[in-house]
């Protein structure tokens, strides 16, 4: 589980995963919901409900694209350290799950026709601007997802050292 960090605490050998969004810091909708603590973005809080499903898929959750985990595919050895950033303007998890699934928001919205994730009943809340580090992963496949946003996913690939 990762476990949040200061601000300045930085691992430059560390494999990395940024956590984005692009929420609009000026526009009021985002207030209720904790604000947007961005400097600059461009996505309103009407645009972001409008991005969350499609006429194609109405029972399903869809998500805004710039809310996203970057790169959403990390292949590291036994022994890295996986460093995460919150680069957005938004509080997110990076949340390790069994199974991806739905996340810890009650509202339907953010989890349209998903089951929620065990995991992120106990998941650790990353702030904007905050970092978080991932050590001691097993060989294999891991699934991360934000649990407030659940489209927002990334598989770490550990590797044995060769």
């Amino acid at each position: 589980m990762p476990f949040p960090l200061p601000a300045a605490a930085h691992d430059d050998h560390a494999a990395m995963v940024v956590i984005r969004d692009d929420c609009a810091p000026g526009d009021p909708g985002w207030a209720p919901t904790g604000g947007c603590l961005r400097k600059e973005g461009d996505v309103s809080f009407a645009e972001f409900g409008a991005e969350l499903s499609s006429p194609l898929a109405p029972t399903s959750l869809v998500g805004h694209q710039a809310w996203r985990m970057d790169p959403p595919y990390v292949e590291i050895q036994a022994d890295d350290d996986l460093m995460v950033r919150n680069r957005g303007g938004r509080v997110h998890t990076f949340t390790e799950v069994r199974n991806f699934g739905g996340g810890k928001i009650p509202s339907p919205a953010l989890n349209k026709g998903l089951v929620t994730a065990p995991e992120c009943l106990v998941s650790t809340d990353i702030a904007p601007g905050d970092k978080a580090e991932v050590s001691d992963l097993a060989e294999g496949n891991h699934h991360f997802q934000c649990c407030i946003h659940p489209w927002m996913r990334a598989i770490i690939k550990v590797k044995r050292e060769d």
